[in-house]
């Protein structure tokens, strides 16, 4: 596994986004067993929403993480967030990383270079039903902010949340 100073993080394009379409596949699966997902007639899950990030590029971010110049996952992110109501509020709304880089420091470089390159404030919403992920997001939002978060509980329509939000490092000399 690449170490994490390897890892970078591209802006995917509309032409990217069959391999977007197929890692959403390998992230939708790896969920279903949290959330009540089920596969189409054609085998595959779908994403309704992936189109979105190329016609609405001021609200939705697309990106494509690489580890060592090899894929290693993906992000998409939104301006406006379903656990705010603040418009301006950035929002994780997928994050995956292949298992083969899992626990190596390629997630959390990810997200670090996710909110440098998308300065404001940040929402990060994780089930209370899926543990890995919050073992991985606390610890990685908390060496971020240096401590400099809130929590707070989001009752969803299937599940309970934790939110945490922030504002990124960057953010003040951005604007």
């Amino acid at each position: 596994m690449p170490p994490s100073q390897d890892v970078t993080l591209d802006a995917a394009t509309a032409g990217d986004a069959p391999v977007v379409a197929n890692l959403l596949e390998l992230y939708v699966h790896d969920l279903s067993g949290i959330f009540p997902l089920q596969i189409g007639a054609d085998g595959r899950f779908g994403y309704a929403h992936l189109p979105l990030y190329w016609s609405e590029p001021s609200t939705r971010f697309a990106f494509l993480i690489r580890a060592g110049g090899r894929l290693a996952g993906f992000v998409l992110a939104t301006r406006g967030s379903p656990a705010s109501d603040d418009p301006d509020h950035l929002d994780v709304a997928e994050f995956f990383v292949l298992r083969s880089y899992r626990r190596s420091g390629v997630g959390r470089a990810a997200a670090f270079a996710l909110w440098d390159r998308l300065p404001g404030d940040w929402i990060v919403r994780v089930s209370e039903a899926h543990p890995a992920g919050l073992s991985f997001w606390k610890p990685v939002i908390e060496d971020y902010t240096h401590g400099a978060f809130s929590t707070r509980i989001h009752h969803g329509r299937q599940h309970t949340f934790q939110v945490f939000q922030f504002r990124s490092r960057n953010s003040d000399v951005a604007g």
